[in-house]
């Protein structure tokens, strides 16, 4: 292949792409429209159902509407709404055990006749499981037994040929995203919950607290006011943090040392200073309920390598910016 055919080949490719993006930003444009418009009264409704079931959500599918389920039930489970995916053809064979009268069923279906699903839909209505549909046809067979229908626009495929699910799996995608998100919002899920379910990895160590990083007691270093600097730079060497917090009569904290003041002061008798006396007043802090990833972004734009823990002004702890990294928190 010639360096020109090569050029060509890529520029095609890249066009092929950006069309492909542009018919299916379209769609979720439509799917927007929608949203505010003919599907707004099912979409509140839907969200309202599935906050008012007692069990599980049951996510079902066959197909790229499967595979689109599937994450569905997973995000939702992992914001707060017990969820999991059935596939509609198991559920013929034994599977529908797995769905009680407290569950409610989302059903996912583009054209909506999908026959696997004819089971569970007749399970459904059998057993008063509340059924949400997600079509593009309120009419079909999935649509019209539905207790809510969240009927999709019928926007173009991005498949020149017009059969591959492109655009259509796209707008289920970001459709589940939007009823799960508004779940998580509406059960008034946080940030401490969603650290409930993602203990591991990047994601569970940016959702530790400070408080589980910092080291407290006597692993601060800290001195009085009135303390010469001979003896604080010992408590700053033998601590190892590079600096000392310097506490008032009550307790509170009220300045820091670091190397930076050191320096500033080497010309002026500085071991027979009082740690009063070249202390940085009002230091940065943090909070022991600040997350780690806010406390991260918040040393980097303080330009600090560690900073005190307070509570109340009181020292409870200190956190280097290696301990968050240690953590995984980056």
């Amino acid at each position: 292949m010639t360096g020109r055919s090569t050029t060509d080949a890529a520029n095609a490719a890249i066009a092929s792409a950006a069309r492909t993006l542009e018919v299916e930003h379209e769609g979720l444009g439509q799917l927007k429209t929608a949203l505010t418009e003919t599907m707004a009264e099912p979409f509140a409704r839907a969200v309202a159902l599935l906050v008012e079931a007692k069990g599980r959500v049951i996510v079902t599918g066959i197909g790229k509407s499967g595979h689109i389920g599937q994450k569905l039930a997973a995000t939702m489970a992992s914001t707060g709404t017990p969820a999991f995916f059935v596939h509609a053809t198991e559920a013929s064979h034994g599977d529908l055990g797995m769905v009680t009268a407290d569950d409610a069923i989302i059903a996912l279906s583009w054209s909506g006749e999908t026959v696997e699903l004819g089971n569970i839909i007749t399970y459904s209505r059998r057993f008063r499981v509340p059924l949400i549909a997600i079509t593009s046809k309120a009419t079909s067979a999935l649509g019209s037994q539905a207790d809510v229908v969240l009927e999709l626009p019928k926007a173009k495929e991005a498949c020149p040929h017009g059969l591959a699910p492109t655009t259509s799996t796209t707008m289920q995608l970001a459709l589940g995203d939007a009823l799960a998100v508004a779940l998580l919002e509406a059960k008034g899920f946080s940030a401490h919950d969603f650290k409930i379910f993602h203990p591991g990895g990047k994601l569970g160590a940016s959702l530790k607290y400070v408080r589980d990083l910092m080291h407290a007691g006597d692993a601060m270093p800290l001195v009085g006011v009135d303390m010469v600097m001979a003896d604080a730079l010992l408590v700053m060497t033998r601590k190892t943090f590079g600096c000392v917090g310097v506490v008032d009569a009550t307790g509170k904290l009220i300045g820091m040392i670091t190397d930076g003041d050191l320096r500033r002061h080497m010309a002026g008798g500085l071991l027979q200073m009082r740690a009063a006396d070249i202390m940085t007043r009002s230091p940065d802090t943090l909070l022991p309920h600040t997350l780690a990833s806010a406390a991260l972004e918040h040393v980097n734009a303080k330009k600090r390598t560690q900073m005190f823990v307070v509570d109340d002004g009181l020292p409870v702890g200190i956190l280097h910016v290696h301990d968050l990294l240690r953590a995984g928190v980056a």
